[in-house]
């Protein structure tokens, strides 16, 4: 298997909406599958709502695939918080979230040049 460090996040683009807004979610700290949920729910607006099915599914794909990893030692800080798994980026992680926030970009970039969106200043 190839070392974290030596893999090519370029090699997981382009991610899903999903997986992309579960990144998200997860770039500014740990979180359980709930606060993942409410979290994608409020930064679209609720444009995007991601059942149960949909969230465990991708977080599985993703502790697979390297992206994430679980949070074994979290701290229970209140009742009933000692069930629930709590989820981080993976170092191979946020070097795929920045190299698909990047793509994303220069896809912006070419729209704007072909003056399909405005240049924003």
């Amino acid at each position: 298997m190839v070392d974290e460090e030596q893999r090519d996040p370029a090699s997981l683009l382009p991610l899903t909406p999903t997986v992309l807004h579960i990144l998200l979610a997860l770039a500014d700290g740990e979180k359980h599958g709930y606060a993942i949920m409410q979290e994608v729910e409020a930064h679209t607006a609720g444009t995007m709502r991601l059942g149960p099915g949909t969230l465990y599914g991708s977080i599985q794909r993703m502790l697979k695939d390297g992206l994430i990893t679980e949070v074994r030692d979290h701290a229970a800080s209140s009742h009933g918080e000692e069930r629930r798994r709590y989820y981080c980026l993976t170092g191979f992680g946020q070097r795929v979230l920045q190299a698909e926030a990047q793509r994303l970009e220069d896809l912006v970039h070419m729209a704007q040049t072909k003056r399909i969106i405005p240049w924003i200043v």
